[in-house]
């Protein structure tokens, strides 16, 4: 497996080796050593996985209790994956990260806790899977404007643009500037292993 690090501290993009025959393909989805190497100590406590259709933006979302790390990565289809860093107080705060995920190239991602999450599906369907580090929790559960003016996210739409569907509930996030702060991960508490190796 081949580790990506990005632009966000602790947001890492994973290629897996794929082992390729006239029968067909064979990869390693999930290596613990792998992650360890990279800085990742997640367990992880459940896993997902949903089917959306082109132009279904899920996002951006993270939660508050139980905030959940995702390893995340496409099985079918293609979509394109947005990390954002909302911990308040982050030297990256409003900074985000994008990528393509797709079958084809079979990359992965991993969101640490306290990072907002979204993708948009483009193509005809995706099925879109992810490790997650601790439970659903919806009480808790927060969204930030997947359109927000300030982030500014290149979602790499502009064929779709007019098949964007959200959630009722995702038509209602806020710009992140408009989130009060005690709907914000601190930064203090959600620090990832690469920035506190970086301070000690």
């Amino acid at each position: 497996m081949n580790i990506i690090t990005t632009n966000l501290p602790g947001v890492i993009v994973i290629e897996p080796k794929v082992y390729v025959d006239k029968r067909g393909f064979f990869l390693e989805t999930f290596r613990e050593d792998v992650l360890l190497q990279a800085g990742i100590n997640a367990h992880f406590v459940q896993d997902n996985h949903t089917r959306s259709s082109q132009g279904v933006l899920r996002g951006l979302h993270y939660q508050m209790t139980q905030t959940q790390g995702k390893l995340v990565r496409v099985a079918a289809g293609s979509v394109f994956d947005v990390v954002v860093d909302v911990r308040s107080g982050s030297p990256t705060f409003g900074q985000w990260y994008g990528t393509e995920l797709n079958e084809d190239n079979i990359k992965m991602i991993y969101v640490p806790p306290g990072f907002a999450h979204g993708f948009v599906v483009l193509s005809e369907t995706a099925d879109f899977i992810y490790k997650c580090t601790d439970y659903y929790h919806p009480e808790s559960e927060q969204g930030i404007a997947w359109d927000d003016p300030d982030l500014n996210i290149d979602w790499s739409i502009a064929e779709i643009a007019e098949k964007i569907s959200l959630s009722d509930k995702d038509k209602q996030n806020v710009k992140l500037k408009d989130q009060p702060a005690e709907k914000l991960p601190a930064y203090k508490d959600f620090m990832t292993e690469v920035e506190m190796r970086a301070e000690s």
